[in-house]
């Protein structure tokens, strides 16, 4: 399990992390998201090792990460931007990782090199964006690690070797428990392959649930009664957004849906539809309170 403990961390005055606590379970799939400058790549740079925080605690199975070559030895790593020798080849790149990481399967590598058909002999340099997209989960999948880290894993990538790639890491996560943190901007694609969410917002987690829990969680409503009088639910439920188009009120709101169905329906609306929101609503509208709103600006 990873856990994260009001780790804070600053640069030059700068709070990049405030107090920031998340918690991540054995083989899941957890996605974190939040605004640029939210913090994300920076966390993910203490859970790596790369940074020591200023306070706080960054933990693999109660364990600290940094400058704890045990623990790293059981996380892979794949950033935005791929690292690789000015010169390296493809499978020079292959032989460095096998040096440092004892259980590196070359096997599995052997296995893989069929999906990704890309050329050992290959410089990386030379290779799109894409393709080294490719070639780093060819050599980080091959270290079997417990634990796989994705900054935009897949940014690059076309749509049927972005399919590929999330099979292969689902089966991973099925198979062996691995544990995939992986933040992205893609939140249509995050959707469908997490099973817990954390969203970030100035250097903390403002909220983290199973992704089914948080679906459940907050509702869209369409209404339409008698009159221009809608009932005032404001006491009772958290109501996020509310606009109107004609007679019909459309609300985001917090609260059981089950609940919120049976107290809407006293009041007999002509019409009422409940719909879920997609993970990209949610983002918007929970950082809707933290001045962060698509704000409508005519020019």
């Amino acid at each position: 399990m990873i856990e994260i403990r009001n780790v804070i961390k600053e640069f030059d005055g700068f709070r990049a992390l405030d107090g920031l606590n998340m918690t991540v379970p054995d083989g899941a799939v957890y996605g974190l998201v939040g605004p640029n400058g939210a913090g994300k790549s920076t966390i993910i740079r203490h859970l790596t090792g790369i940074y020591r925080q200023d306070s706080g605690d960054v933990l693999v199975d109660g364990e600290q990460v940094f400058e704890n070559p045990a623990v790293k030895n059981r996380i892979a790593y794949i950033p935005d931007d791929i690292f690789y020798f000015s010169n390296a080849r493809i499978g020079e790149m292959a032989s460095f990782y096998r040096s440092i990481y004892p259980q590196f399967d070359s096997g599995r590598f052997k296995k893989l090199g069929e999906v990704f058909d890309l050329d050992p002999k290959r410089q990386m340099r030379k290779l799109s964006k894409g393709m080294q997209k490719q070639a780093a989960f060819w050599m980080m999948m091959s270290l079997r690690p417990d634990i796989l880290v994705l900054d935009e894993p897949v940014d690059g990538l076309d749509p049927v070797m972005r399919r590929q790639i999330w099979n292969i890491l689902l089966n991973a996560v099925s198979e062996e428990q691995m544990t995939v943190l992986v933040s992205s901007h893609n939140l249509r694609e995050l959707e469908d392959v997490c099973d817990h969410v954390g969203i970030m917002h100035k250097g903390q987690v403002i909220l983290e649930r199973s992704l089914s829990e948080l679906q459940g969680s907050v509702t869209k409503l369409q209404m339409a009664f008698e009159g221009d009088q809608v009932p005032d639910i404001t006491g009772r439920f958290e109501v996020m957004n509310h606009t109107q188009l004609g007679k019909v009120h459309t609300m985001i709101v917090k609260g059981d849906q089950r609940e919120l169905g049976d107290y809407l329906a006293t009041f007999h609306p002509l019409v009422m539809d409940m719909l879920p929101l997609t993970l990209e609503e949610i983002f918007i509208y929970e950082l809707g309170g933290e001045n962060y709103e698509v704000k409508d600006i005519i020019l």
